[in-house]
């Protein structure tokens, strides 16, 4: 199996529950929703035909709800603004009808914030320029590059400190939203500090909505709070595009592995994401570079790739996925297992036990019994060479699983506050359903107060003999 996750974005090209069905056959773990695009009513037709497509397959799937945020762009533009290096266009709080090269911007008040000297960059970066003077409501900028302006595009501003909120009204509409409808993970756009992401779970709390909170990575700010945003989140998001307009394509990588890294010490999963395989937009094959990437990223340590356009209105959306597929697959044949830790409370050190154990015992797996799920991503920080399947009363914490490095969500099952009993579940549900082969020896973690969150205090070794012995307990 497959231990690094994949995430899709949904769009018009793979929007019918027949495509979602057979993406979900090839691998995907997680199925995105852009929030900056489309509305309500087609988000709930497409998070129907998920969930049918899921229950068909016999593979429970996350959703990922993914804000926009205060993504900051310019105004309507008429046709094409061509730029040449040395030219000068104004950045204003409002549009001037009388000249095309006055650009209005969607938040005005970032005017006031803009200082001379500092850079703002258009269009994911392709397109730069300094502010050269200040007046008033207007910013006049010289062009840094050539390059092709139109209507609506991303604004950065690199070197200048943006103090807007991270949750937008339209933020507020959408995460009611997403509780009513169940949603399994939130990504959460233009994080800058740890406020951003309180403020987001103050919000969720009024509508009693629990989801899994990533942290999208994309500012300078969000990278130099990254410490205590990690420590808020339940995870991360290396949002590629916007860091690579804010520090420059070719500090990209470095950035990469440093947010990666940093996940995998806390225990957070992170996903990498923007340009996975863009040039299969276009084209049923990768290019050697974008499949080098990928690799790169798994090496790396990330739990989940992430496509976007890819998928979203590629023509190539079922390619690309095999792709992804494939590549993973090949790397993890010479992928470094096992992570040393120091283990960060009681569970965690069951955990780094439990996969040792797996290690030198020659077991073919570890099996988590989990309530919240940490547990289950305990084992994973360690990067074990076997695979962890996740057992939970919980339909929701399985879910959530999908986006977590080596976890195979296995089924739900009923409570027990008896250890021997649930096993006795275990082992029978597993015979009944032939989930997992009965004839492999497994390493078990489980609570002696099962059901409780936080209470992993048990390793069991497993194997057909052992099984046999639990089924002589009939509960």
């Amino acid at each position: 199996m497959r231990r690094a996750k994949i995430v899709v974005t949904l769009g018009p090209a793979t929007s019918k529950k027949k495509m979602i069905k057979r993406l979900i056959e090839i691998g995907v773990n997680v199925f995105r929703l852009n929030f900056s695009h489309g509305d309500h009513t087609s988000h709930a037709r497409t998070i129907v035909k998920i969930r049918k497509a899921s229950k068909e397959s016999g593979k429970e799937v996350a959703i990922l709800q993914d804000i926009s945020g205060p993504k900051v762009r310019i105004g309507k533009i008429d046709g094409v603004l061509q730029l040449h290096k040395g030219d000068v266009v104004v950045l204003a709080k409002r549009p001037d009808p009388d000249d095309k090269k006055v650009l209005d911007i969607s938040y005005p008040a970032i005017i006031d914030m803009v200082n001379i000297g500092d850079e703002v960059y258009f269009s994911d970066g392709t397109i730069r320029t300094v502010v050269i003077d200040k007046k008033g409501e207007r910013l006049w900028l010289e062009l840094l590059t050539d390059g092709e302006l139109s209507s609506h595009k991303g604004v950065n501003f690199p070197t200048t400190k943006i103090m807007i909120s991270a949750i937008t009204p339209k933020d507020k509409a959408d995460l009611a939203f997403g509780a009513k409808h169940d949603i399994d993970i939130v990504a959460l756009s233009f994080v800058q500090t740890r406020e951003d992401i309180q403020k987001a779970k103050a919000i969720m709390k009024k509508h009693d909505f629990n989801p899994t909170i990533i942290a999208k990575i994309e500012t300078g700010s969000a990278l130099e709070n990254l410490h205590e945003i990690m420590d808020e989140s339940d995870g991360v998001m290396v949002a590629r595009g916007d860091l690579g307009a804010e520090f420059g394509v070719t500090k990209l990588p470095r950035i990469q592995k440093r947010i990666i890294a940093a996940a995998n010490r806390a225990n957070k999963p992170s996903i990498t994401a923007t340009q996975m395989l863009t040039s299969m937009k276009e084209n049923p094959f990768p290019t050697r570079a974008e499949v080098s990437d990928i690799a790169n990223a798994v090496y790396d340590g990330t739990d989940a790739v992430m496509l976007s356009d890819e998928t979203a209105v590629g023509k190539y959306p079922v390619q690309a996925v095999q792709v992804l597929h494939d590549t993973i697959k090949d790397v993890e044949k010479e992928y470094p297992y096992f992570k040393d830790f120091h283990p960060e409370n009681s569970s965690d050190a069951v955990a780094k036990a439990a996969v040792q154990l797996a290690s030198n015992l020659k077991k073919e797996a570890l099996v988590a019994f989990t309530t919240s799920g940490y547990s289950a991503k305990a084992l994973s920080r360690y990067r074990p060479a076997v695979n962890i399947y996740a057992v939970s009363h919980s339909l929701s914490t399985q879910r959530k699983l999908s986006l977590v490095w080596g976890i195979h969500p296995l089924f739900v099952m009923q409570v027990s506050d008896n250890p021997s009993k649930l096993l006795y579940r275990f082992v029978k549900k597993l015979l009944d359903e032939n989930r997992i082969r009965p004839d492999k020896r497994y390493v078990v973690t489980m609570g002696s107060a099962s059901g409780k969150k936080g209470t992993t205090n048990l390793i069991r070794l497993l194997d057909k003999e052992g099984m046999e012995s639990v089924l002589k307990y009939k509960f």
